[in-house]
């Protein structure tokens, strides 16, 4: 093989394994043999309507079948699949279907018109084809079946579009081999990856997952082609909302051992729907929850770990731009305390002027991650000059989170730079604000932002979503005595019904500061 690519992974399992079921979404299944042969059915038709090597093909689907179908197979062509965020608007999926380069999409009806107006709204580049679920699509997928020329190799591409939390999305360019590696890498630091055959051939498979998490963001994504590639059955809920009890539901009906989910944002209300009615599942299956991207709070894991006193919960460290390390909880845990990750030889926390910050120095620099990592971003070289850095003759990814490096080499995590707030010449990471106040028993969720302030350049803003009613006073009260320093309490706190976090789970910061803005000063 020359180099690692999912497409031909995949097709050696259904080979080895065709009947073994390799997706599962509500009342559908999908066997190894099924994916692979409807992957290879779409990719005829793709190919005939002018999809070729290197054309990107975008996703604008929900979880489900389909959208691993079409992802199989505009790798089989070796084409480019693109994620597109389902709920973006015309002007939002017009700008992505033009940066992308996008030559034809799959969608399905709920998105359909948005699709269509923003296809008819690209006036200088080429409108792609669109091709909807429903019976275009299933005419495509039971077609005759056709030799593809292409094959899959290490440097076809993977691109997966991500806004963080700031500006216009871009478009993270990773080759199939260096994902792959990655991927790996991830839970066994310094090895390489197996042939999966070998394991197939053994018995062995990946631990069934669900990914709760939309497949268009990287967390739902790379835990899917993990599981797959390990030749392990993917659990899919093809809705648009977070439904805990369905979650659970499906953990039982379908024995899955991982659950993937993003930070307090999914936990959350999976623990109250646990708390309140812990009987209905059996839930003996599962042995892991796997988070990334969002705050995973302290109180949160335990109550998590209280109720499922015999899995693991594994926090990872990592955003679309690159893939980092994990820390893991346990019931017999003495102390649950905000994730801690060890700087490693892949993974440093760097000075604005190149240096790896050395540890117990309490300075403050980005955490960056070696070895296998993007190429870039997709017509953006401004940006990827900015992300991914050489340092000492080792290029780094650095998407933005702010760290120190304790005495011991473990990274403490400050918080991502972008939302960062200046106050008075003052730093106020978010993240240390946030863990505290969702320390306080009535506090949901909460997002803390920063607001143009006359005196101090910014105003520390905390938007909260409560469970009963609370005075504003009473939580700045609580984060006084929780020790942090008087600069770091929100002079305002603002509470809202709804933290209009995006499907991945992340903040939208432009919207709550907006809010912020109208909520101080009403």
């Amino acid at each position: 093989m020359a180099g690692w690519n999912f497409a031909e992974v995949w097709d050696s399992v259904a080979a080895e394994v065709p009947e073994r079921a390799a997706v599962v979404c509500g009342p559908v299944t999908r066997t190894f043999g099924e994916l692979e042969d409807r992957a290879a059915r779409l990719a005829h038709h793709l190919n005939t309507i002018g999809v070729g090597v290197g054309d990107k093909v975008a996703i604008d689907l929900v979880n489900s079948c389909e959208y691993l179908e079409t992802f199989y197979a505009a790798l089989k062509l070796g084409a480019v699949p693109v994620n597109v965020n389902f709920r973006y608007g015309v002007e939002e999926t017009r700008y992505l279907l033009a940066d992308s380069d996008a030559c034809a999409i799959v969608t399905e009806a709920r998105f359909a018109a948005t699709v269509h107006a923003a296809v008819a709204a690209l006036t200088d580049s080429a409108r792609p084809a669109v091709l909807e679920l429903g019976p275009s699509y299933d005419a495509a997928v039971t077609r005759p079946r056709r030799e593809i020329a292409h094959r899959p190799d290490g440097d076809d591409l993977i691109f997966l579009y991500t806004g963080g939390t700031t500006g216009m999305p871009k478009g993270v360019m990773w080759r199939n081999d260096d994902l792959y590696v990655a991927l790996w890498q991830m839970g066994r630091p310094g090895t390489q990856p197996p042939d999966p055959l070998l394991a197939v051939r053994a018995g062995k498979r990946a631990a069934t997952a669900l990914p709760s998490c939309p497949l268009m963001h990287g967390t739902g994504l790379f835990i899917t082609l993990s599981t797959l590639s390990g030749g392990g059955t993917v659990v899919l809920i093809d809705e648009m909302g977070l439904d805990p009890a369905r979650i659970w539901d499906e953990i039982d009906r379908h024995e899955v051992a991982v659950l993937t989910i993003v930070g307090d944002a999914f936990a959350r209300p999976l623990l109250d729907a646990l708390a309140a009615n812990r009987s209905r599942w059996s839930l003996e299956s599962l042995r892991a929850i796997t988070s990334s991207g969002v705050t995973w709070s302290p109180e949160v894991k335990r109550g998590l770990l209280d109720q499922l006193p015999a899995i693991t919960l594994l926090d990872s460290l990592g955003a679309s731009e690159g893939l980092m390390s994990r820390s893991a909880a346990r019931a017999d845990d003495k102390e649950i305390a905000p994730a801690r990750f060890a700087v490693n030889e892949r993974v440093r926390v760097l000075s604005d002027d190149g240096r790896v910050v050395e540890p117990g120095s309490d300075e403050v620099g980005m955490v960056g991650v070696g070895g296998r990592i993007p190429l870039g971003y997709y017509k953006d070289p401004e940006k990827t000059a900015q992300t991914f850095r050489t340092v000492n003759g080792v290029r780094y990814s650095i998407p933005g989170d702010y760290a120190t490096v304790d005495a011991d080499g473990t990274i403490r995590l400050l918080g991502r730079g972008s939302a960062t707030v200046n106050t008075g010449g003052e730093k106020v990471y978010p993240e240390e604000v946030e863990l505290v106040l969702r320390q306080h028993t009535s506090v949901e969720d909460c997002v803390v932002v920063g607001i143009p302030d006359a005196r101090f350049g910014e105003m520390v803003v905390a938007m909260v979503v409560t469970r009963v009613a609370v005075e504003e006073e009473a939580l700045r009260q609580h984060c006084k005595t929780q020790g942090l320093a008087g600069y770091k309490i929100p002079k305002r706190v603002v509470a809202l019904e709804s933290m209009h976090r995006a499907p991945n789970g992340k903040a939208d910061y432009q919207l709550l500061r907006e809010l912020a803005t109208t909520g101080v000063a009403s």
